[in-house]
């Protein structure tokens, strides 16, 4: 080769060098100012904030959506700020003849609460071509036809955009839809009991949709439009456009917190129309996977399972960060960006990781500001990692990742499917007895505390005792009067899970001893339906839960799915045995003691009773807790509720876990929680300071690139002396051969 020729291998070398890094993102997106995150398993199932209820859910629908209450982000306990309204309002209530009471009225006496709502005014929703309209005010993609959608999957591809400002009315509207039977809504029988007049919209919408679908095949993606402003709702009126009037039955101190949930935010009538025109289904468009709020994000990317992308809502009026806190924000930096404006970021990307070392990897890497938006398990994983190995500490310190630990209100539960009948209720008195001590035994031998405080401890708590984690009024948890006697015994003075023994003469009370039914002989085999694939580290545990029914002689299978089939199996009431959690979204005893209410049951209800759960005298003290403030006569009741729950065992009660969030140390105001949702507004990013870590962690390793010219020059070399020898061969095959040569072929032939 020439000196020209090698002179242009080194300057592509080189220039490849310089081009490489290990980075998974575009060039430019250290500095920008877009919040990374990752998600797990497969994209939210549903972001309608009518029908979205699991956690996978909430870090999309909090961002874009705006309920009408929230939370404070620093202050603890929890306190009620106002979002969507411009105030907290106490109820008025009244009697029978509609005459007002005073607050501290008698329960009984209370026929009727009032909440009226003052709607913040000048709100605005972000840019959505459902609001779009042409110069004479007409909507203009309101009247699309088959085949006008043509190849547009999003709405951020319509040419036209709109907005309008938010009123009263889209409130009305969106509770109106918890009654549509188009719609999955989990709390409908918590409206129904509560919101006046709300049974009887039902019916009627009911009735009313069955005409409009009437001669559509059931299984046509396209519906008409289901226009819910034409009949109207008792209980929840529009007194004016900034002015929103709920009326309950009765007296239900817990309502305040409902209206901190996305249910009650506000759905236009205006979304609900735009997507039942024809192809929209088809397409994947929908309130499900297109949501339209007035919060600080609006969704403007969706590769499913793979990629989500919101970006600032440029209608978003802005909200100044909070200037008070709790002891220690201060000198935390908590209290910094007092009175500025959020959100802070511009953008959140969320990408897919299927695995969690590679997703553990990122962040180490520094390619993920927070692992998961929302996740409180991740802190508790690298805090244990920090705990088992000097050198995983020593790298985490000199990185500054930042942990922040705290205990707060949510369980981790294992569950029986009280329509099994085996491990449910049981359809004879016989039966029930049977199925109610094989459920004692089955809650006696998982070892939570082996489990989750000396094996798993990267998911570690305390194992619970009963439904209700500590931080809640009526919980008695870490007390010794709190304690199981159904699980555990007290041994001098403290609380000890009962012995193996104790769990197989139930058993043989149950009529399986050994593991094996007494009338058969047939072994016991249970299954266990677990909400996600069952990868490396997952399998761990699902081998050990195996073991603890095994020490009572039962097989158990385990059927894995991932969380979207997981979520539809248990809406069917098909799942046998199976792990579920729940965090709290508001801070009172009945957002757990719900859970176990029989009209909440997840199959035939879509509640969060995931059990199916059905006990008359545990339904009934539920109602009676509901109308109770906090005081000794509500300590009471729910003390009878854990009573009854504990002996019935729909739960082998499983584990408060800890609480730990994740934090890049460029990434400010990170505060863990688990009832503040809307936390990614108050992210701060230092973008300077993320760019030069990504460059310090994440240096390339030239030398072995280095090899590649020598390498070169190997086969060159290699190629060229094969070359020769070629040219040397052909030469001598071609030369004019000497008479001898030939006369002494001849003579040998």
């Amino acid at each position: 080769m020439s000196r020209a020729a090698w002179g242009a291998l080194a300057l592509a070398a080189s220039l490849g060098l310089g081009g490489c890094d290990n980075s998974p993102y575009p060039r430019g997106t250290a500095e920008s100012n877009t919040l990374l995150n990752a998600f797990q398993e497969r994209s939210p199932r549903t972001l309608d904030p009518t029908a979205s209820y699991s956690n996978n859910e909430t870090p999309y629908t909090y961002q874009v959506y705006e309920p009408l209450y929230g939370y404070h982000y620093l202050k603890r306990p929890y306190e009620l700020t106002p979002k969507a309204a411009a105030a907290v309002v106490e109820p008025r209530y009244l009697d029978a003849q509609r005459q007002p009471l005073p607050h501290d009225a008698d329960p009984a006496r209370i026929a009727f609460s009032v909440y009226d709502i003052p709607i913040r005014p000048g709100v605005l929703y972000a840019p959505h071509p459902a609001f779009a309209t042409d110069d004479a005010g007409h909507y203009r993609y309101h009247a699309m036809k088959p085949g006008e959608l043509g190849t547009r999957r999003a709405p951020p591809q319509f040419e036209h955009q709109g907005t309008r400002e938010l009123t009263a009315e889209d409130f009305v509207y969106a509770i109106k839809r918890h009654a549509s039977p188009r719609v999955e809504a989990p709390i409908f029988g918590v409206l129904a009991e509560h919101v006046l007049g709300m049974k009887a919209f039902a019916e009627r919408v009911r009735a009313e949709d069955a005409k409009l679908r009437k001669g559509i095949p059931p299984s046509s993606l396209d519906k008409p439009f289901l226009d819910l402003r034409q009949w109207s709702l008792e209980g929840v009126q529009a007194v004016d456009k900034h002015l929103l009037r709920i009326t309950l039955s009765g007296k239900y101190p817990q309502w305040k917190y409902w209206l901190a949930m996305t249910f009650m935010a506000p759905v236009p009538w205006e979304a609900d129309a735009f997507y039942a025109q024809p192809g929209m289904a088809g397409a994947g468009m929908s309130l499900a996977t297109w949501p339209v709020g007035t919060g600080p994000f609006m969704l403007v990317e969706r590769v499913t399972d793979r990629r989500h992308v919101m970006q600032r809502n440029p209608n978003f009026r802005g909200e100044p960060y909070p200037c008070e806190g709790m002891p220690g924000d201060r000198e935390a930096g908590l209290l910094d960006d007092c009175g500025k404006t959020m959100p802070f970021v511009d953008r959140i990307v969320s990408t897919n990781e299927r695995e969690k070392l590679p997703h553990k990897a990122k962040f180490i890497q520094g390619y993920l500001d927070v692992p998961e938006i929302e996740r409180p398990e991740w802190g508790i994983e690298f805090l244990s990692d920090m705990r088992d190995s000097a050198d995983t500490r020593k790298l985490y310190e000199e990185r500054g990742f930042n942990f922040p630990k705290s205990v707060d209100i949510s369980i981790n539960y294992l569950g029986f499917n009280w329509r099994d009948p085996v491990v449910g209720r049981g359809d004879t008195p016989q039966q029930q007895e049977r199925n109610r001590k094989l459920r004692q035994a089955l809650s006696i031998a998982i070892d939570y505390e082996e489990g989750y405080q000396r094996i798993f401890v990267n998911k570690a708590g305390e194992a619970a005792q009963g439904p209700l984690p500590a931080g809640l009024f009526g919980s008695r948890h870490g007390t010794v009067q709190g304690h199981n006697p159904v699980t555990h015994k007290v041994v001098d003075g403290k609380v000890v899970r009962r012995p193996i023994e104790d769990a197989r003469r139930l058993m043989v009370e149950a009529g399986y001893p050994d593991g094996r039914d007494a009338r058969t002989g047939q072994p016991l085999t249970l299954y266990y339906d677990f909400q996600r694939a069952p990868t490396p580290e997952i399998r761990a545990e699902l081998d050990w839960l195996t073991r603890q029914f095994g020490k009572l002689g039962v097989q158990l299978e385990i059927r894995a799915t991932d969380y979207n089939q997981f979520q539809e199996k248990m809406r069917n009431g098909r799942a046998q045995i199976f792990s579920w959690g729940w965090l709290a979204d508001y801070p009172d005893p009945e957002n757990f003691l719900f859970l176990l209410y029989g009209p909440n049951a997840k199959a035939g209800h879509d509640g969060e009773n995931a059990a199916n759960y059905e006990n008359a005298e545990y339904d009934r003290l539920y109602k009676r807790m509901q109308a109770l403030d906090d005081g000794p006569e509500r300590q009471a009741v729910i003390d009878k509720m854990v009573d009854i729950v504990r002996q019935d065992a729909p739960w082998a009660w499983g584990v408060f876990p800890y609480a730990a969030a994740a934090f890049q140390p460029w990434v400010h105001n990170g505060k863990p929680s688990l009832l503040v949702r809307d936390m990614a507004k108050y992210y701060r990013l230092d973008t300077a300071e993320r760019a030069q870590r990504w460059a310090e962690w994440n240096r390339p390793v030239w030398w072995p690139l280095l090899l590649l010219p020598l390498g070169a020059l190997a086969l060159l070399w290699r190629l060229r002396r094969q070359w020769r020898e070629r040219e040397s061969a052909a030469g001598r095959s071609t030369a004019v051969p000497t008479a001898g040569a030939v006369n002494v072929g001849k003579g040998s032939a």
